[in-house]
């Protein structure tokens, strides 16, 4: 089964003092450890998807499916909200506690965990992730980058069912997306990436998307990118059809 579908789904917003229809007609699925990517222009609509997606904000119409049932409440939100784990673009909006540690015990604490196992298990994230020497940083001096890491720590120590990520590379220097592509690589849920950059999308998505008319389309059209030279030509400009993806 399906752990979400969505269904013809039709979104606008209010935007300079007007209504925009932002996306219409959508249609989604996610199975259980399927790999997806969202590679589309800025204001299309991509971050819009995910936040309807998890009840951030409201769909004009179409429905939405949790593991086959109807999400229409709040409560039925709250629900799918502890199954998918959303690593939001601005890392500083999902970053609350005064060190490291503290707020990537928040979620395991959350969900039940002693302090002590809730501290055990984020040490051993923060040391998967390569940031275990942050782990006693004060969260208001983190770079960029070390915020977008510690942001991810906080979600992936909730073991989601669905990771979405928005513009993960924001801010990451080239050894640290290396990073999260190996950490993406052993992690087994499902995940919907949104990125700009297109040799990262080709390392951690199985099927691509892009928004044209308002509308998901699967992607048939080659991405134009450039490889960390990992094969021959890799550092010249070129492309792979999307089932070389």
């Amino acid at each position: 089964m399906d752990i979400f579908e969505l269904r013809n789904i039709k979104i606008s917003l209010h935007q300079n003092y007007k209504q925009r229809l932002i996306l219409d007609g959508v249609n989604l699925k996610i199975a259980p450890k399927e790999h997806l990517g969202l590679f589309a222009p800025t204001g299309s609509g991509k971050t819009t998807l995910l936040r309807c997606l998890t009840g951030l904000i409201p769909k004009d119409s179409g429905e939405i499916f949790f593991h086959g049932s109807a999400i229409s409440t709040e409560a039925d939100f709250q629900k799918l909200r502890r199954g998918v784990g959303f690593v939001v673009q601005e890392a500083s909006d999902q970053i609350f506690f005064p060190t490291v540690i503290e707020d990537v015990m928040f979620g395991p604490l959350n969900l039940g965990f002693s302090a002590t196992d809730a501290r055990q298990r984020s040490l051993r994230l923060l040391e998967t992730l390569g940031i275990l020497n942050l782990k006693d940083r004060n969260t208001l001096h983190l770079s960029g980058g070390e915020k977008r890491l510690v942001a991810l720590a906080g979600i992936l120590a909730m073991e989601p069912e669905v990771l979405l990520l928005d513009e993960p590379t924001t801010g990451l220097d080239e050894q640290a997306v290396q990073r999260l592509e190996d950490i993406l690589a052993r992690l087994d849920c499902a995940r919907i990436v949104v990125t700009h950059d297109p040799l990262f999308l080709s390392q951690v998505a199985d099927t691509c998307y892009t928004i044209i008319d308002k509308k998901l389309i699967p992607m048939t059209t080659p991405i134009p990118h450039i490889h960390h030279p990992a094969h021959l030509g890799g550092d010249q400009m070129h492309e792979h059809m999307h089932g070389e993806m």
